[in-house]
């Protein structure tokens, strides 16, 4: 990789000096819709949002591949999403000016790519951009060769800088053609290389000791002050803190426990939560948490209201009860269409500006909230100057009701009427102003995550409208966008389901028909997250580097096929995988799932040792592997009001299996039905224990850690 990146340095600086010449006049931008692409003809909305350039567009397709190799053409590919702000910027200044334009239409055969929709070229295309400049974010802009392999990458460039390297490139390519096609097979031949290695983590003589070194090699990164990680942007990463917690469940570290509540505290205070409608913003790009990046993504919101669910679970802190409920009505009413399936985000800009439906002025408060001001300005650290820039608030809390109703000399309860009043008319306004735009289309690993987060919702809840709706989302899912062969597509748009689905796609799926069975006992959603894992292991599984491919078998080759393996802001899809085969394992009493997924992690051990932050779900899987884990078989006509009590309690390292009747197949569940009795077994590597019939005989069979350091922490 070093060898690339300095090779890559060189050709950038010779392009540097040969460009180092006057810029051309500015062009004429674009007015009025006068031209239109073939990206017309989609129906994601961030190809949408381009098909009125004047660059010739094209979506990335069996013509358009076909026609750059046949005009021996580059390829300008050009990948991002549409809620992404400098993606805006750069349409604005380079894909809507004519002069910029002519460049790529007389020189380029120029491809735009959702990389939602496509997820499996953009994670090709990112490596390069990495290999080549030891970077990458959107937009990502490659040029390739007429076969697509990469020449030059980079993410967002001003106009002039771009012009300079499209006109560059194009006289390389013209004069220097050997030059180029070695290049561009070195970058390729280094992307097709495993970057896995089964080694260090054989030198481990138990758990225990992987996981003392695992957490030392992460502390040096935790932040203490603020949470997450040390320095500039903070993303969620909502994996980290389930992972940390079950880690605390077995181990008992008020360290860790205590860094966990710090990051999802400073997470739901600050700017990154949106304190009046709901919601998580994609991440804060300073360390205090304050200044978000403003659009909201699906994904992030259904892993963080799972994951508030959880810290609720742990700790009956009623504040993650309230950022629940909050986030899903925010899903509710910006996010879910009629049909059920729920939409993929909301842009950072409206009117052009980031951040503008958000952030307040102090005299707008004022006159909003008459007496009420004072204290609802301070309480949400709005100042005349501004919090952040041009007199702009972001509104956020430094403390909790009670404290600082206690610090103001009020009540509490008085101080929350004061709150809840002025947020309705703050609401209320806000309602008013140009909203963020939608993406509209609806994608199934995303939408499996917020099915998850309704269940979760449920359960802490008890509120049935949560589950009904997951429900929904289930059938959804699976009426509009899978066969009967459990394959799944990607998309849903327009009632178009047409791009084959990825290993995201079916690993996050899995997850949330587990969670289903497991919270309802109706077999069928059991049925349906194995037979997709068969059709994983058919169309997916890599029996070479045991592991899962991203792409199917079934899909038209790229320039590489990879495997998703970094656990990151979504956990990766082979992550994912080894916990579901984990769990169908132990639920079907499969044994070549449990071998399956126990040689992934001995694949991916001594990676996740190393970069425990960034492995974390992983990390997860070798706790669920290589600790004590339970089957628990509730059967009986009371089933699911003993599993309703069980859920109260935070008990990461089990699956639940169970049934009202004799009837189920379910090996654990065999011959354990006995009349008018509902009886609790509990098991381990399916062997099973006596059975109790109630739930405080059932928790000391399954250990049950009650943390006293935890709960002492639950007050808000």
């Amino acid at each position: 990789m070093q060898k690339l990146f300095a090779t890559f340095l060189l050709f950038t600086c010779l392009i540097i000096l040969l460009c180092a010449c006057p810029s051309p006049k500015n062009k004429k931008l674009m007015t009025d819709k006068q031209y239109t692409n073939d990206l017309i003809h989609e129906t994601s909305p961030y190809l949408l949002q381009h098909a009125h350039n004047p660059v010739n567009w094209k979506a990335w397709n069996n013509s358009s591949l076909e026609k750059a190799k046949k005009e021996n053409k580059l390829m300008v590919i050009s990948i991002g999403y549409a809620a992404c702000h400098w993606c805006h910027v750069m349409e604005h200044e380079s894909f809507e000016d004519t002069a910029v334009a002519n460049i790529m239409n007389q020189h380029f055969i120029n491809i735009k790519i959702d990389r939602e929709e496509r997820p499996d070229i953009d994670l090709i295309y990112m490596e390069a951009c990495q290999a080549m400049t030891g970077s990458g974010g959107w937009p990502l802009n490659i040029i390739a060769l007429p076969n697509g392999k990469p020449i030059y990458a980079g993410t967002y460039f001003p106009k002039d800088k771009w012009m300079y390297i499209l006109e560059k490139l194009t006289d390389s390519f013209e004069h220097h053609k050997e030059d180029l096609i070695a290049y561009a097979d070195s970058v390729t031949k280094y992307i097709n290389e495993p970057k896995i290695k089964n080694d260090s983590s054989k030198n481990y003589d138990s758990v225990d000791a992987y996981m003392d070194t695992l957490i030392l090699n992460w502390m040096p990164s935790m932040d203490l002050k603020y949470g997450a990680t040390k320095g500039g942007n903070k993303f969620p990463m909502p994996t980290n803190y389930e992972f940390l917690f079950y880690y605390n469940y077995l181990f008992n570290d008020p360290k860790i426990f205590d860094y966990s509540k710090l990051s999802i505290d400073k997470m739901c205070n600050g700017g990154i939560y949106d304190q009046l409608g709901g919601g998580f913003a994609r991440y804060s790009v300073d360390d205090r948490w304050l200044v978000p990046h403003f659009e909201k993504m699906l994904y992030d919101n259904a892993q963080l209201i799972s994951l508030y669910a959880e810290a609720y679970t742990v700790t009956s802190n009623k504040r993650y009860l309230e950022i629940v409920e909050q986030t899903i009505a925010f899903i509710e009413q910006e996010l879910t269409s009629k049909e059920k399936g729920f939409y993929s985000s909301l842009d950072a800009d409206s009117e052009g500006e980031e951040g503008k439906y958000y952030v307040w002025k102090y005299e707008e408060m004022e006159n909003l909230l008459g007496n009420n001001s004072s204290l609802v300005n301070e309480f949400y650290g709005v100042t005349p100057p501004g919090n952040w820039e041009e007199g702009k608030n972001i509104l956020h809390r430094e403390q909790s009701i009670q404290k600082f109703a206690s610090s103001n000399g009020i009540s509490s309860l008085e101080f929350k009427g004061i709150l809840d009043e002025s947020n309705a008319l703050l609401l209320a306004e806000r309602k008013l102003r140009t909203k963020p735009s939608l993406d509209d289309k609806i994608i199934v690993a995303w939408n499996a995550q917020m099915m998850k987060a309704y269940i979760n919702a449920y359960k802490v809840t008890r509120k049935t409208k949560y589950l009904d709706i997951a429900k929904e989302n289930a059938s959804f899912i699976m009426m509009k966008c899978m066969t009967k062969e459990y394959r799944l597509n990607r998309n849903y748009k327009n009632g178009k389901s047409n791009i084959n689905a990825y290993l995201d796609d079916y690993a996050f799926c899995i997850d949330a028909f587990i969670e289903m069975y497991q919270t309802t006992f109706e077999t069928r959603y059991l049925n349906m997250a194995k037979g997709m894992t068969e059709y994983t292991l058919t169309h997916f599984y890599d029996p070479h580097e045991r592991l899962f491919f991203y792409t199917s078998n079934l899909d038209r080759a790229l320039i590489a096929r990879k495997h998703e393996i970094d656990d990151n802001v979504i956990p990766s899809s082979n992550s994912m995988m080894a916990i579901n085969l984990f769990r169908l394992g132990k639920m079907y009493d499969q044994k070549n799932y449990l071998e399956k997924a126990n040689h992934m992690l001995e694949v991916v051990k001594s990676r996740t040792i190393q970069y425990p932050k960034f492995h974390s779900n992983w990390a997860k899987a070798v706790l669920m592997n290589e600790k004590d884990f339970y089957e628990v078989a509730i059967v009986g006509p009371n089933a699911l009001e003993l599993k309703k009590e069980l859920e109260h309690y935070y008990i990461p390292n089990m699956v639940v299996l169970g049934s009202t009747n004799g009837d189920s197949k379910l090996p654990l569940l065999v011959h354990k039905f006995k009349k008018n009795q509902t009886l609790i077994y509990i098991c381990k590597n399916h062997s099973c224990q006596l059975p109790v019939s109630n739930i405080n005989e059932a928790l000391k069979l399954l250990n049950y850690k009650s943390n006293d350091y935890v709960r002492s922490k639950e007050k808000d």
